[in-house]
């Protein structure tokens, strides 16, 4: 039950929250270290975030219910293209769904990056996410640097910069 009441949280959420996000990350504060994770791709191939440890890692929380998140997926997408040699991780982890179900979205909405499920809600526990989309910048040294609630356009120039800028 609890899974499911976290769901229509955030479901309230990301339909009041369309059009409200800024543009900007939010600093978290200094050393605070990202919550470990193992979670399967739509592959069944297991990423780890320590997988990940000396680049910045860029970690979406999203499900395809969510209109934010489908407002925001060609963005990341975009940004993606533009990261992807420059030694910087792009995850979208999925919340409580199914290989089939992120399959027939990504026909609509192309992703080029990882997506990892989170099929019983265990993840998104650990990481205070208090909204869809919600998006989390890991620096190389394992801590949260930036978060955004809400959608984004990731191929932003200032966006890009500063997670460029966590690079050692």
């Amino acid at each position: 039950m609890k899974i499911l009441q976290r769901i229509i949280l955030l479901l309230l959420i990301a339909v009041a929250g369309p059009g409200l996000a800024d543009q900007t990350l939010a600093p978290v504060s200094p050393g605070v270290q990202a919550p470990e994770f193992a979670l399967q791709d739509t592959n069944g191939k297991t990423h780890r975030l320590s997988d990940y440890r000396g680049k910045p890692v860029i970690i979406n929380f999203w499900a395809t219910w969510c209109p934010p998140c489908r407002e925001e997926i060609p963005s990341m997408n975009r940004a993606w293209r533009i990261l992807e040699n420059e030694d910087i991780a792009m995850l979208a982890i999925n919340m409580g769904e199914d290989e089939d179900t992120i399959f027939i979205f990504t026909a609509d909405y192309p992703a080029d990056f990882t997506i990892l499920m989170d099929r019983d809600g265990a993840v998104i526990e650990q990481w205070p996410v208090k909204g869809l989309p919600t998006t989390y910048v890991v620096a190389p040294d394992g801590t949260i640097a930036y978060r955004a609630i809400g959608s984004r356009e990731w191929d932003g120039e200032e966006l890009l910069e500063k997670i460029r800028g966590l690079k050692k």
